[in-house]
This record gives C-alpha cells, structure tokens and sequence, in this order.
C-alpha cells in the first residue's frame, strides 16, 4: 500500500459481503458519532472525567474544571440529552453523576489507547 491507497486494486467480495453483514443502521452510527462529538470538547471531557469517582454540583464542576457556571450547565445540557450525565435534586441543589457505568468504561478505555500512543 501507498499511503492510504491500494497499489493493485482488487476487491475481495466475500469479506466485503461478510463486512457489510455485519454492519449497524445508519441511526447508530450517527448516535455513536453524537457521543464522541460531545465528548470531543475538552471541558465536557474535564467534566465526564470529575465524574467518573464524585458526584458534584454546577459549583463544584466550574471550580474542578475552571470555567464559569454558565459554561458547565451548558456542558451538561448536552451531556443530559445524550444520556451521559444524571441529575439529582436535594432541595435546591442539583448533583450530577455518570448516568451509568458504561460512560466510565468508554473513558477508561480511551485513556487507555492514550496511554498507549
């Protein structure tokens, strides 16, 4: 191969068929292209990462990350409808956690690969 490109071009019908079988629809590529776009953003990944062992309120996660309040509820808005993040309420206060343990494990893996490069 030359760079990203075939010298010969050939192509191998039975594992492009077996490739092919064993693709998902379009709607959960576009949803897993959603997580990792949010997760894109370094601050949504600071606030993922504060998460992953504290359950903490809008003030904690604008000091741990070190933007301003405003800047974090707009973070978790979008960490909220993709169901990554949960809230719960305590009179006034509103503290956020991981929605479940599958959020830890996609971050610790990505470390992983990082601590891998």
């Amino acid at each position: 191969m030359a760079g990203d490109r075939c010298k010969t071009r050939e192509i191998h019908p039975e594992k492009v068929d077996a490739a092919r079988g064993e693709m998902l629809d379009d709607r959960k590529y576009a949803d897993l292209a959603e997580i990792f776009s949010a997760l894109a953003d370094s601050n949504r990944a600071k606030i993922i990462y504060s998460l992953v062992h504290h359950e903490l309120c809008v003030c904690d996660l604008a000091c741990v990350v070190g933007i301003s309040e405003s800047a974090v509820s707009q973070h978790l808005r979008i960490l909220r409808t993709l169901r990554l993040v949960k809230q719960r309420k305590d009179g006034r206060m509103a503290f956020y956690s991981l929605n479940d343990d599958h959020i830890r494990v996609l971050l610790d893996v990505c470390l992983e690969h990082i601590r891998h490069r």
